[in-house]
């Protein structure tokens, strides 16, 4: 996919994330967590970053924006899940220096993850500000509903 369709197409998920956030902030327990200052990262195979900041508190967005930006990088560089990444380590199936990410670093949280288009683009996706599962699935039924 050339570098122009790509934006737009991240565009397009950006967009579908946005008009999902007012059904995520109506369970309690995802309006607790930022109060709807949410952010999206995406990192394309290149390290292109993209990326958007919701919500009225700028600064809430963007600590949630940083959350959202070390999970993509963190799925950028390991091709895995947030989460997923550090069990194996945990568990001994990763090498925790394989990859660059030591202990210290890890992000631990649910909302990072690889998202493959239907063209076979590869894009390493973090969300941040609602619950890990929420988080993930925001981006999942974003990338559906593009149809991308």
């Amino acid at each position: 996919m050339s570098q122009e369709k790509l934006q737009t197409a991240i565009g397009k998920i950006i967009n579908e994330i946005s008009g999902f956030i007012p059904e995520y902030m109506s369970n309690p327990s995802d309006k607790s967590i930022s109060n709807g200052n949410v952010a999206v990262c995406v990192i394309d195979k290149d390290g292109n970053v993209c990326g958007r900041m919701f919500g009225p508190d700028k600064n809430r967005s963007r600590q949630s924006f940083k959350i959202a930006w070390t999970k993509a990088s963190q799925v950028w560089i390991t091709g895995m899940r947030t989460g997923e990444y550090e069990r194996k380590v945990f568990n001994g199936e990763v090498d925790e220096y394989k990859f660059g990410i030591q202990r210290p670093d890890f992000i631990g949280w649910d909302g990072g993850q690889p998202i493959t288009l239907k063209d076979g683009t590869n894009l390493s996706v973090g969300f941040s500000g609602f619950r890990g599962a929420s988080d993930l699935e925001i981006v999942q039924k974003s990338v559906a509903k593009t149809k991308l």
